[in-house]
């Protein structure tokens, strides 16, 4: 057992004076079946409520851009096993999508000779399956992800400072935009994140029980760094967080306590590596490489790095397509400026506009409270520093697509914000509450379109694409409801439309044509264009938006525009 840390007696008001986690009281046999039940229920509640955005999120929306890759690739991992598709990321994430394609059972063409992207497509539109149906199942297990991670938000900041600073953080975690939007598609970003997570919360608990948590914290590393390779950066943090939980739970023996923290974090790096083998190995036991895309030749110190590193082939294989991606000019979009490359405070700002306004002020609050009050302050590496190397590594990314990238700073920051009603000030509670509900009904206004959402300071849901693109606000998601639109409003009328996705226009019935590719006085009647694409738009098609006029918009992601 770890030496419990002193804690003085502080007059109160002062910064230090925290409430700790409540003690059984005794009570009136009349009034304990109310308080047994009572944080149970709004446990219960919250993730309901999450669940239900989640839930009727995903049956709106058609596939986003990256989802037929992830689809395709776990149908691929289904009925070929074989490391074929996605090689840049690793395979657990899309075998958690595969449990949801399992159930659909959908009739997969294993002979098409097509790439990753263009496998998905066929697989959700030319293969006689339902796209609807196809989608829901594989999005399923990655919303069931999604609530559980809910519940270890809970788990951590009650431990941190008691009930109540669980429910703050539940409350934000389910009220997140950033994560109903993303733990309601069949993609990696939230798995990862939320693999992050948990690790840092069973190493905390480390201190106390260590043969129990230390494995079940390297298997939790293991999960993330086989679902996306993006959390690498921060295994040295974690490997240097299960040394030190060994180290305050030492003894008085210096030679054992050194002893025991580096088996701690050798437990862990070995258990995360067979997991990532393993992952491996369910797709294909006998782990062949036939990656369809030409691996990209790495040179010096990353490529050492990747020699170095003892996993399996093709995980080096994706490591090193992940390197080449990072060198490709991709273009930005930021407050209206295009840009070739990336810029280092694209997340950070993107965050800003993203978060609802009263997430914001409790994160910072929960950031001091972690670092100021002594009784929390042993817990602030396990909470504040894997998300600050995460994002510090995240900015340093080429690609600036989106939040998704940081979507662990709203789980690992509910943790945070959760612990401000721990500070025995009058006004803390009475604040912390008024904030979570500000932040509850920013997120209601926004249902159903949690992708575009910006907080009131950046105008809403509705402004998002005068200021980000891509993942931030339209990612392909619309294309049912711009079907349903057309055939509402417009029916009859000549469509030209330039759409910004993966889904298949003419599944859903929308008959158009390019307006690019004829002479612009013939490109007349309803002009439909993703906002993305707006967003970036140059030469021809500037010309085309400038020549007309806006009179609609779809799900805050397409505008239609008369010409």
């Amino acid at each position: 057992m770890m030496a419990q840390e002193q804690h003085s007696v502080l007059e109160p008001g002062t910064l230090d004076d925290v409430d700790s986690p409540p003690e059984p009281k005794a009570a009136t046999p009349a009034r304990r079946p109310a308080k047994r039940w009572l944080v149970p229920l709004l446990v219960v509640l919250l993730l309901g409520q999450l669940a239900a955005a989640m839930a009727t999120t995903a049956v709106q929306q058609t596939p986003t851009i990256d989802e037929p890759v992830y689809v395709g690739t776990a149908a691929d991992y289904l009925h070929e096993h074989r490391i074929r598709f996605n090689p840049e990321h690793p395979p657990l994430g899309k075998l958690v999508i595969a449990v949801g394609m399992a159930v659909a059972d959908p009739h997969v063409d294993t002979s098409y000779a097509g790439d990753q992207g263009e496998f998905g497509r066929h697989l959700l539109y030319e293969s006689g399956n339902d796209p609807w149906r196809l989608m829901f199942w594989a999005r399923l297990p990655v919303m069931v992800l999604t609530l559980l991670f809910g519940l270890v938000v809970f788990a951590f900041a009650r431990e941190l400072a008691g009930a109540t600073a669980g429910l703050a953080a539940l409350a934000l975690y389910a009220f997140s935009p950033d994560i109903v939007a993303h733990g309601s598609l069949a993609t990696l970003d939230v798995p990862t994140a939320g693999f992050m997570l948990t690790s840092a919360w069973l190493l905390w608990r480390a201190r106390q029980r260590p043969r129990l948590y230390v494995p079940l914290a390297g298997i939790a590393l293991g999960a993330g760094l086989a679902t996306k390779m993006s959390v690498l950066p921060v295994v040295p943090v974690l490997l240097a967080l299960a040394a030190w939980s060994l180290w305050q739970a030492g003894s008085e023996d210096r030679r054992k306590t050194v002893l025991r923290a580096l088996t701690a974090a050798a437990v862990v790096a070995g258990t995360a590596v067979a997991v990532v083998w393993a992952s491996y190995l369910v797709v294909d036991p006998r782990l062949r490489s036939s990656s369809m895309d030409p691996i990209p030749a790495v040179h010096g110190l990353k490529e050492l790095a990747v020699d170095l590193l003892p996993l399996p082939r093709s995980y080096k294989d994706g490591m090193r397509l992940q390197f080449g991606m990072e060198a490709y000019p991709w273009q930005g979009f930021l407050f209206g400026h295009v840009y070739t490359g990336s810029l280092w405070y694209y997340l950070p700002v993107a965050l800003l506009v993203k978060t609802p306004l009263g997430m914001i002020a409790l994160w910072c609050g929960g950031a001091v409270v972690l670092v100021a009050v002594r009784r929390l302050r042993p817990a602030a590496p396990y909470v504040l520093v894997p998300a600050a190397v995460l994002l510090g590594a995240a900015m340093t990314g080429s690609r600036d697509f989106g939040t998704r990238y940081a979507v662990f700073v709203p789980m690992f920051l509910a943790v945070a914000a959760g612990c401000v009603p721990a500070v025995r000030w009058r006004w803390a509670p009475l604040v912390t509450g008024v904030l979570v509900a500000f932040v509850a009904v920013s997120s209601v206004r926004t249902y159903p379109y949690y992708l575009p959402y910006s907080n009131e300071a950046f105008g809403g849901p509705a402004k998002t694409h005068l200021r980000l693109h891509d993942s931030n606000v339209d990612w392909g998601q619309d294309l049912g409801r711009l079907a349903d639109r057309l055939r509402e409003r417009y029916a009859g009328e000549r469509i030209w439309l330039v759409y910004k996705g993966s889904g298949v226009p003419s599944y859903y019935g929308i008959e158009a044509s390019d307006p690019r590719e004829v002479p612009e006085s013939e490109a007349h009647g309803v002009l439909v264009v993703s906002d993305s694409s707006v967003a970036k738009a140059r030469g021809r098609l500037a010309e085309l938006i400038d020549g007309s006029r806006a009179v609609d918009e779809v799900g805050h992601s397409i505008t239609i525009y008369r010409r």
